[in-house]
């Protein structure tokens, strides 16, 4: 076997990989590729044969179906029991994941992976049951029909006419350690099923007459021999790569045809197309691009954008490889795809051209080892153009002029030299000369620049002095290998120029993959990635960029036009949705609506197009470019996954804010119910009291039933209060009315409006004469003080005093309300300024938005507030008001008395 030392890159991922899913289970999945295959029999096998070597097996979930061979295979297993969830007035019976856990089998059985879970259980589906247990590194067999697989849900659908409503992820199937095919020839199935071993007799008939033909079981069976063999696949290409082998393993056939700027490519292109098509095999078109194809004429830029896009078109996978050497490119992609079949054209050079430059056929047929490669000749005409194509000048004149003078320059260097130095070091400075032309002005000024340097060589230091004549036949040996060396040295250091060049185009495509994904990466919201996506589009391009999404009904929208303003044609009006919907490009150089002035691209998704780009170039040729195709197709990705992962985000917020307005909702109807219904049915008794026993009560009864309907109605204008209080701070609409007050006057109001509730405390207050005065809307703080000391009366038992003081900090004045209640729990200083929540136990009722409404205004008014232990047992609520930075003029009695007798 060729193999070599593997990637240590690539086996230190493998090793992490490893020991990431060390620590969880082994998932093995019977795929049947239809009901009735035997899938849970084969699993009940495969149990018992662990049973067997001593492993701990336990039956989570097994539908038998009331078929007796798969009823007897239960035996002899231990049985979880399940657990019974009531819907609707219907008892199910569910796999019990938590008795699963508690009793850690080495290896559970979990049947029909894509059961949808009863609701009330920890999760929808059952698959994901089987992800906590797998997590939990617990051993899990499990079975699924192919038709259950999410990614072929609308084949299974197209084939059957069936909608199969419980999918499951492919990424189990992915994930999945071990995946053993369970399948039955259609026609045995068929009697399987007329056995009575499928259905129930009285559905036989109606299965076999729908979902069970003939056609679908066949359908359905090649689909799960596909995945399956897609799957075994991805195991072989991931241990060629780990185990770093070369060799092609012809496992599948895999078909690769190598296109250039040649007329022929469409001819290679189809016969590709062909020999795939008769192999059932995948296939490839590659174009290496070489340093000397940067500057290749635009007529066959454009046929070679045309032939990839033809390959496209039949469903090739169209790559561009960059490097120097096109035959080992080719041969090294190939190996890294497991390519069995290499397509190319036949050569057109003479046989002399091939010896002297090389050929690429050549070298791909001596180092091809074990791939097969197909020489394609092309039709009449196709191997050579109509016209005769002369030589085509890659430099201008004034580059040949420059040139002349380097070589000049250099034989007055030489020429200064001449007395002291040997005709060998005369020559170096030709040569320098040569390397020097080479790198700044190209191969043509570099080849006459070899040529002249001989011939000055041969006149100015060679005797007979000025003139072409030798005497010394020997000279003729020195310029033979002069010019050589020459050519050589110039041919590579052109080459040298040209792979600069080339790293430089690739630094520039890094690049702008780089800054792009940068920004998408660092700003959200779709309205700036599409601003963002659109410049980056425009200065890439050169062209006019307008973006389109799709809404909710699938019909594309116009979101973003950067540059010159994106006018468009009326004709082209349905082209944005046409991609949209085809999720294929249009337009410009495509071959559907070619007569429009813009490229439509879609935006692909990992679920489909998102959305459709459309580019005006300024030159249409630029844009074309295969180069410039790819690296806009690239920064297309970019912006789509960008904007999905977006869309993402704002729809796991809304359902966050769904659930937290349902957790709300619940929350508020739990306490404003309690505490509505308990001061309305105190007003109510008592009313019913004053008007059923009228005549019956004394003066004193009923002015104490009038008082108590007096008190709860206050009670509960008060929670309305805080109610309407509550959502016009949270909506904003708080409007302050700033006056300048003192502190000791805001308080002392507050304490009027609450003399009936503080009866039962003493109430202590301390303001120093010299606070200042705050500029504040007195009618909010008020509201403040009165919360804040309500709070106290909740939770401080009667007898206990209420302490009230404020102090001038730095900048703020600092108002403090003390009690000697319960104290808050720990922990909670910051939770109880929260919304509905109530610390236990308190005296009276609330819905819990006191100090959420205090938070609210104090916030409001720039300050801050908080709550403490207070020390010797109670709480200690203070909060801080800003000062401003000057005081208004107070007046004091004798200037008043003054202006006064003015």
């Amino acid at each position: 076997m060729n193999q070599k030392r593997p990637d240590p890159d690539a086996l230190l991922k493998r090793v992490q990989a490893e020991e990431a899913r060390q620590a969880e289970g082994k998932l093995k999945v019977f795929l049947g590729a239809n009901p009735g295959v035997g899938k849970t029999y084969a699993m009940l096998e495969a149990a018992h044969e662990q049973r067997r070597d001593g492993v701990d097996v336990v039956i989570g979930v097994v539908e038998t179906h009331g078929r007796a061979e798969t009823e007897a295979l239960v035996s002899g297993l231990d049985v979880l029991a399940r657990r019974t969830v009531d819907y609707r007035g219907t008892l199910l019976q569910e796999f019990d994941l938590d008795a699963a856990l508690a009793r850690r089998p080495a290896l559970i059985l979990i049947d029909e992976l894509a059961h949808t879970n009863a609701p009330g259980l920890r999760h929808a589906k059952r698959w994901q049951d089987v992800q906590e247990l797998l997590k939990a590194g617990i051993h899990v067999y499990t079975t699924v029909n192919v038709q259950h697989l999410e990614s072929l849900n609308d084949v299974v659908a197209q084939i059957t006419g069936v909608r199969v409503r419980e999918t499951v992820p492919d990424s189990m199937l992915e994930r999945a350690d071990d995946v053993e095919l369970i399948d039955l020839p259609p026609d045995d199935l068929l009697q399987r099923l007329k056995d009575g071993k499928v259905y129930v007799p009285e559905q036989i008939q109606h299965a076999i007459q729908n979902f069970f033909s003939k056609g679908n079981l066949i359908a359905l069976r090649e689909l799960a021999l596909r995945r399956t063999a897609e799957r075994v696949d991805q195991q072989m290409e991931v241990y060629r790569r780990d185990h770093a082998v070369v060799r092609t393993w012809p496992a599948a056939e895999t078909v690769m045809v190598c296109v250039n700027t040649k007329p022929r490519g469409p001819r290679l292109v189809r016969a590709a197309r062909q020999m795939a098509a008769d192999l059932h095999a995948k296939w490839i078109a590659v174009y290496v691009q070489i340093p000397r194809h940067l500057r290749l004429p635009q007529a066959e830029r454009d046929r070679l954008g045309q032939t990839l896009r033809l390959a496209e078109q039949l469903g090739a996978e169209a790559v561009t490889l960059i490097g120097e050497n096109v035959a080992q490119e080719l041969l090294s992609y190939a190996r890294s795809r497991n390519v069995t079949k290499i397509i190319v054209g036949k050569p057109v050079r003479s046989r002399w051209k091939e010896w002297i430059f090389g050929s690429v056929v050549s070298e791909l047929i001596q180092q091809s080892g074990e791939i097969d490669i197909y020489v394609i000749t092309g039709e009449a005409g196709e191997g050579q153009p109509l016209v005769r194509r002369s030589l085509r000048r890659t430099s201008d004149v004034s580059g040949y002029a420059h040139a002349t003078l380097g070589v000049l320059c250099a034989s007055g260097v030489a020429w200064l030299m001449f007395p002291y130095f040997s005709a060998a070091n005369l020559i170096m400075m030709y040569l320098i000369a040569v390397i020097v032309i080479a790198i700044r002005l190209g191969r043509g000024p570099s080849v006459l620049a070899s040529v002249l340097s001989v011939a000055f060589f041969d006149f100015f230091f060679v005797p007979p002095y000025y003139s072409f004549a030798v005497s010394d036949l020997q000279y003729l040996l020195t310029f033979g290998v002069m010019l050589v060396v020459a050519l050589v040295i110039s041919n590579l250091a052109v080459r040298l120029h040209q792979q600069a060049e080339l790293a430089r185009y690739r630094e520039r495509r890094t690049g702008v993959l780089y800054t792009m994904s940068r920004d998408l990466a660092t700003h959200r919201g779709t309205g700036m990635l599409t601003q963002l996506a659109a410049k980056h589009l425009r200065d890439v391009f050169d062209a006019q960029v307008a973006i389109f999404l799709a809404d909710l009904d699938k019909r594309v929208q116009v979101q973003r036009s950067e540059g010159l303003h994106f006018e468009f044609d009326p004709k082209e009006s349905g082209v944005a949705q046409w991609v949209f919907d085809h999720n294929e490009r249009a337009g410009l150089g495509t071959d559907t609506l070619p007569g429009t002035s813009a490229l439509y691209m879609p935006l692909a998704g990992s679920a489909g197009a998102i959305g459709v780009v459309a580019l005006r170039p300024t030159d249409s040729s630029r844009l074309l470019d295969p180069d410039q195709l790819h690296l806009l197709e690239s920064l297309l990705n970019q912006v789509a996954l960008a904007i999905e992962r977006t869309r993402l985000s704002e729809e796991a917020e809304k359902a966050h804010v769904r659930v937290e307005t349902e957790r709300m909702r619940n929350a508020i109807l739990s306490s404003v119910s309690h505490d509505l219904r308990t001061p309305l049915a105190a007003i109510t008794g008592a009313a019913s009291s004053l008007m059923v026993e009228q005549g019956e009560l004394d003066s004193a009864a009923r002015r104490e039933l009038s008082r108590s309907i007096f008190r709860e109605a206050d009670r509960l204008d008060r929670l309305l209060k805080n109610l309407l209080d509550m959502m016009r701070i949270e909506a904003g609409a708080v409007q302050l009315n700033k006056e300048w007050h003192p502190v000791d006057e805001v308080v002392g109001a507050a304490l009027a409006r609450l003399e009936g509730r503080l009866r039962e405390h003493t109430v202590n207050t301390a303001f120093p004469a010299d606070l200042p005065l705050l500029l504040v809307d007195g009618v909010l703080l008020e509201q403040v003080v009165i919360n804040l000391v309500e709070n106290a009366v909740k939770y401080a038992p009667p007898g206990t005093p209420i302490d009230l003081s404020a102090s001038a900090g730095d900048r703020e004045v600092i108002v403090e309300i003390g009690d000697r209640g319960p104290g808050i729990p720990f922990g909670d200083e910051a939770r109880i300024f929260d919304k509905f929540y109530r610390a236990k136990p308190a005296r009276e009722g609330g819905v819990g938005l006191g100090l959420t409404i205090c938070r609210g205004i104090v916030e409001a008014h720039g300050g801050r507030i908080w709550a403490e232990h207070r020390s010797g047992g109670g709480a200690l609520f203070r909060f801080a008001i800003p000062l401003p930075d000057q005081q208004p003029p107070v007046e004091t009695e004798q200037s008043e008395a003054r202006q006064a007798e003015s």
